[in-house]
């Protein structure tokens, strides 16, 4: 699947939350959306917990 049809689908799913349920259940399944986006990440090996840490915390890194 591409990231464009993964994206559509996302927001198809958000804009009828919206619809069907309000404005809060879009927030709540926003957020939810994007915890499992970053728990997948993480399991996939393609985000670094320790660079986004290091980064909330205002320490950059070059490399």
């Amino acid at each position: 699947m591409s990231a464009t049809v993964v994206g559509a689908g996302a927001g198809a799913v958000l804009a009828l939350t919206w619809v069907a349920l309000g404005f809060w259940a879009f927030v709540l399944v926003a957020v939810a959306m994007l915890v499992g986006a970053a728990v997948g990440r993480i399991a996939d090996g393609r985000l670094d917990v320790m660079a986004v840490a290091d980064a909330f915390r205002g320490r950059r890194s070059s490399s």
